[in-house]
């Protein structure tokens, strides 16, 4: 019997029989023509239902890796190169979604052929590249960020819904609307911001008050938004919010959170007034910006962030398609204190 199982497991039965049958193939004790035992005599030996192994024969089927005939049953036909076909789908290929994609690269090392393509946030695009792609890939890594507007939204999980859900693995934003055991390595924005803050309390309580500088067309500024704000009520810090930010306003013992990227016009211009003011930060003034990037530790020496672990994204994902066991993993998320505060 080429098939094995583990009881014990947290694998789904049926996914270690796609698991078993594919290592077989990889390590070449499977070939073209090989008989399969049937359905009936597979479910005794392993004391599984049948249901089961029908469930891993037609998904076997599918990829392309078996066939049947009357007479002859079950047998391998593998027409297509062993290696897992990945999608990725990103918004836009920014330093932090590279260390995401490279990590991945280096997770799944030569055992999956991956090609990436760039949605730009623009629904009808990203429905028109999975239409097209549908049947052409094992899985679909997709950065599902798009503007949080119902009708938006709405089409979101249309798209979405036409992928299987053993091919799906969203990363950054989860998708609550979908249905299914998908995967997902994703951001919960506001309560991944006040868990943070709230775990470096001390340090931001030091200020008197906490103010959030973002573009009004950020996807997440709200979320991320009231994090913040969740957070300066309970230790009863001022807030406020500015979608215009004059940096000639900066005052000290306050703190600046810049949520655009960490090469953005504000976050240098209020750089440039704490020094033309003689303010001294992570003393007089605190400074923060958001997602992690190589370059951070560089800046004044090192910049304060808000960040997610874009590298763990790629790698957990990388585990998750060698090991065909999709689930649903909130990803690391932190204050990362450097000299700004």
């Amino acid at each position: 019997m080429i098939f094995k199982i583990e009881a014990d497991s947290a694998v789904p039965v049926y996914k270690q029989l796609l698991n078993s049958f594919e290592e077989q193939l990889k390590n070449q004790q499977l070939s073209n023509g090989d008989i399969l035992p049937s359905m009936n005599v597979l479910s005794q030996h392993l004391g599984i239902s049948k249901e089961t192994v029908k469930k891993a024969y037609t998904i076997l089927r599918e990829m392309n890796y078996i066939e049947s005939s009357h007479g002859k049953g079950f047998y391998v036909n593998v027409t297509k190169n062993i290696n897992q076909k990945v999608l990725v789908i990103f918004d836009k290929l920014s330093a932090y979604k590279l260390l995401t994609y490279q990590a991945l690269k280096e997770s799944l090392g030569y055992s999956a052929d991956i090609n990436i393509i760039l949605h730009d946030q623009d629904i009808e695009l990203f429905a028109q590249m999975v239409e097209t792609n549908l049947n052409n890939y094992d899985f679909f890594i997709i950065s599902a960020n798009f503007k949080l507007e119902k009708t938006i939204q709405d089409k979101l999980v249309q798209v979405l819904k036409r992928i299987p859900n053993r091919k799906l693995l969203l990363l950054d934003k989860l998708v609550n609307q979908l249905p299914g055991n998908f995967g997902a390595i994703y951001q919960d924005f506001e309560n991944d911001v006040y868990d943070a803050l709230s775990e470096k309390a001390k340090l931001i309580t030091k200020y008197e008050k906490v103010n959030v500088i973002c573009s009004p067309n950020s996807l997440y500024y709200t979320l991320i938004s009231k994090g913040i704000q969740k957070f300066c009520k309970e230790h009863q810090l001022s807030f406020s919010n500015f979608t215009n930010f004059d940096a000639e306003n900066i005052q000290p013992n306050e703190i600046y959170v810049v949520l655009n990227r960490q090469l953005d016009e504000e976050l240098f211009s209020i750089l440039k007034m704490v020094k033309q003011k003689n303010y001294k930060l992570g003393k007089d003034i605190g400074v923060i910006s958001y997602n992690e990037s190589p370059i951070n530790e560089f800046i004044l020496d090192g910049l304060t962030v808000l960040s997610t672990d874009f590298t763990e994204m790629g790698l957990l994902a990388g585990n998750m398609i060698k090991e065909k066991s999709l689930r649903k993993i909130r990803n690391k998320f932190e204050l990362i204190v450097r000299k700004t505060l």
